[in-house]
């Protein structure tokens, strides 16, 4: 890391950097070391697999990453990044969106990671979805150390900080309860033993009866009384008071959580403190929000999921969306994606040339981790969705190669390219092709339509998307359109069937004058 950049990163107002500058401040004279070794800085991102993975879910991951990031080029310090399921949570809900729902409403109330998946893969419910979302965290480069909260708590890891909890169980009482409804304060544990007899999670009032020894006392659902030991996995604890324990007894130092989470991390902070620690750094980011404005929910299905916007757009787009202003909310729907695709492009095109300052607040920069792709394709993602939508809903990858390489100069499609054209193919067979209308064309577009076709039948077959763009500017700007921008709409909704489009002198150049010229004629032939 160069003195430059470490300086500039210090004054730096992109998030990232206003992120990792709080762990700076946390540590002025560095993390405590342990054993005589260097403590690491400990980055933390929750999952909870109770349905599939989506994008907010992988959202964490990458933004936790990018502070990551931004502290490694502020501190020479070691640094961990642990993504930690709480798979010994137990199922309230069956999702809407899997399969085998009868079994798992057999299985309400039990951890996830004791009910079997319903997909038949794998040994456990949580087992699938924790391999789904690693397969993409794997896919994507991130690294990190995963940890499963079945495997800290039955592998006796959380012993001792459950310990804590039964020794300091009042303070935490003390905590919570003014915080429930008083329903809710009458039965309240922060304790939720494990029924031996069906494997429940239960929400029942606990006594403590040997805090060193780990031993309580409950009522089980059959009405028995029982004694039994809070270690080894024969109990977890509740959501505030475990993840407020996981912070003291992994050592976190920082961890960013949604919104809808600000009353939790509050709560969790005073418990942490009463256990003897010290809560961690973070970010409270906005939700992403479905196509109605509705927060996305992995139980509901109702966001996007990773391999839809892979399916449609690159993981690069996908990264950037991300990126994009954490504290503001932002709709997460299939709509959004060819924006994202070209946005991410042309912030990585202006990236070589923008002063040290500038470059680090570039999205690309974090996307990247500073090791920004000089090139940029030579076409546009919406470029390539209209050439797509004229060409129609069986266009083949091989046929926009074709023009392609009739466009770019040398004729080399890259593989970056190329698979633009993959997703562009795919966005517009599912998306794009169902709803493209051609409209007539009406009034005073009807001689601007023929002057266009005179216009680009006397123009040179090598002509330059810029002298295209020219002949179009003048037409709309001498043929009485007011505005201007009327004009190309036209354009787009005669010649396109779309309200929106390209610069119409880069799409005569891709598409061809001749093909550009037929389009011409099939809209005047209906007007």
């Amino acid at each position: 890391m160069t003195t430059e950049f470490r300086t500039a990163a210090l004054a730096s107002k992109a998030w990232p950097y206003e992120e990792a500058r709080k762990l700076l401040k946390r540590y002025p004279d560095g993390k405590p070391a342990k054993n005589g070794q260097p403590a690491p800085i400990i980055f933390e991102t929750g999952y909870g697999p109770s349905g599939l993975p989506h994008i907010g879910t992988f959202n964490e991951v990458l933004r936790t990453t990018m502070v990551r990031h931004a502290f490694q080029m502020l501190s020479d310090a070691p640094t961990r990044l642990i993504e930690f399921s709480d798979d010994m949570d137990g199922l309230r809900k069956v999702p809407d969106n899997v399969p085998n729902q009868a079994m798992l409403t057999e299985h309400l109330g039990k951890p996830l990671s004791r009910i079997p998946d319903p997909f038949g893969k794998f040994e456990s419910f949580a087992a699938h979805n924790n391999a789904m979302l690693r397969d993409f965290l794997d896919r994507f480069g991130f690294e990190y150390e995963f940890i499963s909260s079945a495997s800290q708590y039955e592998g006796g890891v959380f012993d001792d900080a459950l310990k804590g909890v039964l020794r300091h169980y009042d303070a935490i009482m003390g905590v919570m309860l003014p915080t429930l409804r008083k329903e809710r304060a009458a039965t309240y544990s922060p304790i939720l033993p494990i029924s031996p007899k069906t494997g429940v999670v239960l929400q029942v009032p606990v006594e403590v009866v040997d805090a060193e020894a780990g031993t309580i006392r409950f009522t089980d659902s059959d009405g028995e009384v029982l004694e039994q030991s809070v270690l080894g996995g024969q109990a977890k604890l509740q959501w505030k008071v475990d993840w407020a324990m996981r912070w003291v007894a992994l050592g976190v130092d920082y961890e960013m959580y949604g919104k809808d989470l600000i009353d939790s991390g509050i709560q969790s902070g005073k418990i942490a403190r009463v256990l003897g620690g010290r809560p961690p750094e973070g970010l409270v980011y906005e939700m992403f929000l479905d196509e109605k404005g509705e927060k996305i929910s992995k139980s509901k299905g109702n966001g996007l999921t990773l391999e839809q916007w892979l399916d449609y757009g690159t993981q690069e787009s996908l990264a950037f969306f991300a990126y994009r202003e954490p504290k503001k909310a932002k709709q997460l729907h299939i709509g959004v994606i060819p924006r994202a695709v070209d946005e991410y492009f042309q912030f990585r095109g202006t990236y070589p040339t923008l002063p040290v300052e500038q470059k680090l607040g570039n999205p690309v920069h974090h996307i990247h981790n500073g090791a920004v792709p000089a090139e940029v394709p030579p076409v546009t993602f919406g470029l390539l969705l209209n050439l797509a939508g004229v060409l129609g809903a069986s266009a083949t990858a091989e046929q926009m190669r074709g023009y392609l390489s009739n466009y770019i100069e040398g004729g080399a499609v890259s593989p970056e390219l190329d698979a633009l054209i993959d997703h562009a193919l795919a966005y517009n067979r599912d998306y794009v092709a169902p709803t493209l209308q051609r409209r007539k064309p009406e009034g005073i577009e009807i001689p601007a339509l023929e002057r266009l076709d005179r216009e680009l039948a006397a123009a040179p077959a090598d002509a330059s998307a810029v002298d295209l763009q020219n002949i179009v500017y003048a037409i709309g700007n001498e043929g009485g359109f007011d505005p201007l921008r009327a004009w190309f709409g036209a354009l787009y909704e005669t010649l396109l069937g779309s309200t929106q489009g390209p610069r119409m002198g880069s799409f005569i150049a891709l598409y061809g004058i001749d093909n550009t010229r037929k389009l011409i004629a099939e809209a005047l032939a209906t007007g």
